[in-house]
């Protein structure tokens, strides 16, 4: 059964009736995934949190992405992480050209900290890791327990 599969490291030589073209195509109509795969370059930025008794710590990696680019926005305890970076490559030594390419990027996170304290949030970006530090709001505990009949 295994026979019936085409793949690329056969020995091409041994036939010269069929141009190798074909045998690529049909390889490559074999070995083409079918379902989507998850591509990590491809995902959005990977973030990390923990948290203490009094803080939440978060950090997202976000290698070659500069400060101007992200944006923190803390709403209602929903932490959003946006990124917005351009890339435009311009050439002035020569006037005609063949191939340009331009680039944008978008990627947003958004994690909920349940307690979190708008107004007591720091941010700092250091070798493309963001670190935010975000306080807790100092809520006692009103839950108890039921006791059942």
């Amino acid at each position: 059964m295994a026979g019936l599969i085409p793949f690329n490291n056969r020995n091409r030589s041994l036939r010269k009736d069929v141009p190798g073209n074909l045998f690529n195509m049909i390889d490559d109509f074999f070995n083409d995934s079918w379902f989507p795969t998850r591509n990590p370059m491809l995902d959005t930025f990977k973030v990390d949190v923990k948290e203490t008794e009094h803080q939440y710590f978060v950090e997202a990696e976000l290698p070659g992405v500069k400060k101007e680019d992200i944006h923190l926005r803390l709403n209602d305890g929903r932490l959003t992480i946006s990124v917005h970076k351009e890339e435009n490559v311009e050439e002035k030594d020569h006037d005609t050209y063949i191939h340009k390419e331009r680039r944008y990027d978008s990627m947003q996170r958004s994690l909920y900290l349940e307690d979190a304290k708008s107004d007591d949030v720091s941010a700092k970006l250091e070798d493309g890791l963001l670190k935010i530090t975000v306080a807790k709001e100092d809520n006692p505990d009103n839950s108890r327990n039921i006791e059942i009949e």
